[in-house]
């Protein structure tokens, strides 16, 4: 019973810990199929989460902090489209040029609000269906936020795959001068994905101080955002296998924690590591396929677009 009990406390805490990587790669994921890279999603959860907090704070309400979380998000993402759709600025370095201003605006809000806690958004409860033996705990008994990671991660794939919308988006990231010749914005499509990705990564990083650790910590997306970059690739930019992708992190995440807990005697700096290093491998071994990573990458991403007459 007590082994029962700790497993169906791990799975729970496992999809916890992959919450914040759904969203912030599902964002990235719609973000990278109009043709667009955005490197600064560490930056822009971060935001959303000091933002985030620092709202919850204030007025006492954890559903206003997720609101400003995503607004915030968005607004750091509609900065960097503005610089690299109208003005045509490297992407890469905006990108990273966002995760740096985002760490040090972060610090700087957040100072104020350091060793603050507030109280946090719990897990649902349904009665009879959460008091369910086993099946009752892992699937009606996580938090509101897991289960609307999972409806936007799979309403991005019907929308990418089925919705003409969808298709539009996706025409505009393979052939931006194709889509432009027949009429098609192909700067305000754009932006509207990158505005999309940017209030995703904000939802992620509110997830992580209002929900995951309900405080504020300087840094304390903890270099998820650059996974969640790397899931994007190991999706193959399709948002079915993001899930599985951000499951693998998240337990990854999760058995470094156990493993410290357990007083193992392996360094815990080395368990810290952990995350990043299956990300490399994940990353070394998708990349000995460079066919595949060309047919399934959006053929344009990355590549500034200026407007023919």
């Amino acid at each position: 019973m007590i082994e029962t009990s700790l497993v169906i406390a791990s799975i729970m805490t496992m999809m916890t810990a992959a919450t914040p990587l759904i969203f912030a790669a599902t964002g990235e994921l719609i973000c990278e199929k109009s043709g667009v890279l955005n490197l600064g999603v560490e930056g822009m959860m971060l935001i959303g989460a000091v933002f985030g907090f620092a709202a919850a704070a204030i007025t006492g309400n954890a559903a206003l902090g997720l609101i400003v979380a995503a607004a915030a998000g968005l607004a750091a993402a509609l900065i960097f489209a503005f610089l690299t759709l109208n003005l045509l600025s490297n992407q890469v370095a905006t990108g990273l040029a966002l995760t740096i201003f985002g760490t040090g605006l972060s610090a700087l809000v957040g100072f104020d609000f350091v060793g603050e806690t507030i109280d946090q958004i719990g897990a649902i409860y349904i009665p009879v269906l959460t008091d369910i033996p086993i099946i009752g705990a892992l699937v009606f008994g996580h938090d509101p936020l897991v289960y609307l990671s999972l409806l936007i991660l799979l309403g991005s794939s019907w929308f990418l795959n089925k919705s003409r919308l969808g298709m539009i988006l996706r025409a505009v990231g393979d052939s931006d001068v194709s889509a432009h010749a027949i009429g098609y914005p192909v700067v305000a499509i754009r932006f509207a994905a990158v505005g999309f990705g940017g209030l995703m990564a904000g939802l992620g990083g509110g997830y992580l101080s209002l929900v995951y650790t309900p405080l504020w910590a300087e840094n304390m997306s903890a270099g998820r955002g650059w996974i969640a970059l790397a899931l994007v690739v190991f999706a193959s930019w399709r948002p079915n296998r993001v899930l599985l992708g951000a499951i693998l992190f998240g337990g990854i995440t999760i058995l470094q924690l156990n493993a410290q807990a357990a007083g193992l005697g392996i360094p815990a700096a080395f368990m810290s590591m952990l995350p990043y290093i299956a990300t490399i491998v994940v990353l070394v071994l998708i990349s000995r396929d460079a066919v595949k990573i060309r047919l399934n990458a959006p053929a344009c991403l990355g590549r500034s677009f200026r407007a023919e007459r």
